[in-house]
């Protein structure tokens, strides 16, 4: 598989998967909004103070199989915020649902239809390409857009999902003759800081947001945590030390190891933090072998699993990777074949330094000349702070009665679950909350994928929340194999509950399992370099 369709499938994984099993509670309530205008009519620009818009393209498309027939627009917010908007036809029930992008983003992700009620479609759905346009390959790891535009940067940092949220309400009310009753975000990795974004800076935009896997820390993530993931397995050739050849082996090297200490042997490690392996255990006796390990790549397993520090042992990221996630570092820490011969998170961290990461026209770096000091950290901060989305004060969203669903999962390659477990403590001071909750997802890597569950989507339970009050308490993940068959459901509780196994019937099957406390006492804030980022607020677009 090549870069491109990689980064597209990761940038799009919440699109193409979001489907409902109905809610058929909240569909005895919902009644379907028909349009007051045609959809031709919609070609126009829209006058909205800071966010001139210009729908370029509406047609209706016909119903298929799986999509209603609908009125598919396409237009831009000055100066260049591409957006795609669908509107429902004969279904639409008065929500709207706006898509997150992932990496830098570049493209705009058709929409998908999120069914929520028994005749689905019944959401208007809208996606943006932030602002700009990527270059192939891989379109959504390029950064060079950014080397001089400052319009472009400002509207990837913060602008481009509030702005098009704008226009779609616009567009919404021209089309239906009301705004949208209920608006509800959607997003993983880049998106999943967006929404972050959206509920701390733009609080009235959103009445529900989903933020899975939150690349919230974006300076420190991308300028340093890449970075180090890149360089702990570089050679002085510039070649992988460690290849993905070795992983299957490391990887059965901790379950053997760990996989028990959740009191169940299911192929899966419920909370990585309680594995106490090491990898020195795999040491060749003598010459390199398969089913071994050499010093030099023990060595570099040792620093895939610590966070990047300074040479005084300071953190510059709270988290590094995880017991259980080694089969997923290839193609993001390892270069394959499949993968193009690239390594995402040097690609990743390359255009960031180069093109992203500082001031327009002050030095940069690269991945190979990064120095992991303090004085390196403190350098991203100033262009880092318009993108991060690292405030705890989310009063403001709170009061309006917002709802803030947080996940990730335990085995995420590309940004660790530390990060987001030490800012929904921080937010929540470890105390239960009826309009914040998280939900950490055991195997999953980054945004979907894993080894044992591989999809996760708490979009249902998120509108049942908005709508009807229903704090979410857990979620079902299900785990697929390749061709589509369900090879486990298992459910989520709410963090810090976890799931333990009632002691009858399939251990793949979600109802055969109850809700306890944590095993220990949860302390899951970090103290880094970075601390004093979460009380920098970044710029906000009219």
């Amino acid at each position: 598989m090549k870069p491109f369709r990689i980064f597209t499938a990761i940038a799009t994984l919440t699109l193409a998967t979001t489907t409902f099993t109905p809610a058929t509670a909240t569909a005895a309530t919902d009644t379907t909004v028909r349009p007051v205008t045609t959809c031709a009519d919609l070609v126009r620009g829209f006058t909205l103070p800071g966010a001139p818009t210009h729908v370029t393209a509406a047609t209706v498309v016909a119903a298929t199989a799986t999509d209603p027939e609908y009125c598919g627009v396409q237009g831009y917010v000055e100066p260049a915020v591409r957006f795609e908007l669908r509107l429902p036809t004969t279904t639409y029930t008065g929500r709207y649902l706006q898509y997150g992008c992932g990496g830098f983003c570049g493209v705009v992700s058709p929409p998908a239809f999120a069914d929520c009620l028994p005749h689905g479609g019944d959401f208007a759905v809208a996606a943006t390409d932030d602002g700009h346009v990527g270059k192939t390959p891989a379109i959504v790891d390029d950064g060079s857009w950014g080397a001089n535009d400052q319009a472009a940067r400002n509207d990837f940092e913060y602008r481009a999902p509030h702005v098009v949220s704008r226009a779609s309400k616009a567009i919404i009310q021209a089309f239906y003759g009301a705004p949208p009753r209920k608006s509800y975000f959607s997003g993983c990795s880049d998106g999943g800081r967006e929404g972050l974004l959206l509920a701390q800076r733009y609080p009235a935009d959103f009445d529900g947001i989903d933020a899975g896997a939150p690349a919230n820390y974006w300076s420190p993530l991308l300028g340093v945590y890449q970075t180090w993931l890149a360089r702990a397995n570089s050679a002085a050739d510039g070649s992988p030390i460690l290849t993905a050849a070795k992983l299957p082996v490391l990887h059965n090297a901790v379950l053997a190891a760990c996989d028990k200490a959740d009191g169940l042997a299911d192929g899966q490690l419920d909370d990585p933090r309680a594995c106490d392996f090491d990898p020195v255990t795999l040491t060749c006796a003598g010459a390199d072998a398969p089913s071994c390990l050499t010093p030099a790549q023990v060595n570099v397993v040792h620093k895939l699993y610590a966070p990047p520090t300074d040479d005084r042992g300071t953190l510059l990221y709270p988290g590094g990777q995880l017991p259980g996630s080694e089969l997923s570092w290839a193609g993001w820490i390892i270069p394959t074949p499949e993968t193009g011969g690239f390594a995402f998170a040097r690609n990743l961290a390359d255009n960031y330094l180069r093109y992203l990461g500082y001031p327009i026209g002050a030095p940069a770096a690269t991945v190979d000349t990064f120095a992991f000091t303090k004085r390196e950290f403190d350098r991203l901060t100033p262009v880092g702070v318009r993108s991060n989305a690292m405030s705890l004060d989310l009063s403001a969203f709170q009061r309006r009665g917002g709802k803030l669903l947080l996940w990730h999962g335990w085995n995420d390659q590309a940004i660790p679950p530390a990060g987001t477990l030490d800012y929904y403590q921080r937010l929540t001071h470890g105390r239960p909350q009826n309009w914040a909750r998280l939900f950490v997802v055991p195997s999953l890597y980054h945004c979907g994928g894993g080894t044992t569950l591989t999809e996760f989507d708490p979009l249902r339970q998120l509108v049942d929340w908005v709508e009807r009050g229903s704090t979410p308490t857990a979620v079902t993940a299900t785990g697929r194999a390749a061709d589509g068959t369900v090879t486990r459901t298992r459910p989520v509780f709410a963090y810090p509950q976890r799931a333990v196994y009632d002691g009858t019937g399939s251990v793949d099957d979600a109802a055969n399992f109850r809700p306890a406390p944590p095993a220990s006492p949860v302390r899951d804030v970090v103290h880094w370099a970075g601390e004093r980022l979460y009380g920098l607020p970044g710029p906000v677009a009219p």
